[in-house]
């Protein structure tokens, strides 16, 4: 298999915790990403070679693209502990804020200081 390098910008802090993670567990920096991106792809490829959406539905989640409401009910459960245990299991980062909630919780900041 060929290896090709790239070049990427990642937050500070998260590298160096990254790396402290690599020590402690003997290996490098370069074995946990690959690690983790093919895991990333190859579960993605699976999902979608089956027809399955629920891997598609949870990154949108994690991404902040869909709120959990709207992965609820896109994954057909009711509870928001069978969510984050989905997300879990599909070893996805947890959801952040979307961008338009973000922006809300701004505008509503400075509107109290006005």
């Amino acid at each position: 298999m060929a290896t090709v390098n790239f070049t990427s910008a990642v937050d500070r802090d998260l590298l160096k915790r990254a790396k402290v993670i690599a020590a402690k567990s003997d290996t490098s920096l370069n074995a946990l990403f690959n690690a983790e991106l093919r895991y990333f792809v190859e579960t993605f490829e699976r999902a979608e070679a089956a027809g399955n959406q629920n891997y598609l539905i949870l990154l949108d989640f994690s991404l902040g693209r869909i709120d959990d409401l709207a992965a609820m009910r896109a994954l057909g459960i009711d509870a928001a502990e069978d969510l984050f245990l989905l997300m879990a299991q599909a070893h996805l980062p947890m959801p952040r804020l979307s961008e338009a909630a973000t922006q809300g919780m701004v505008a509503e900041l400075n509107a109290l200081t006005t």
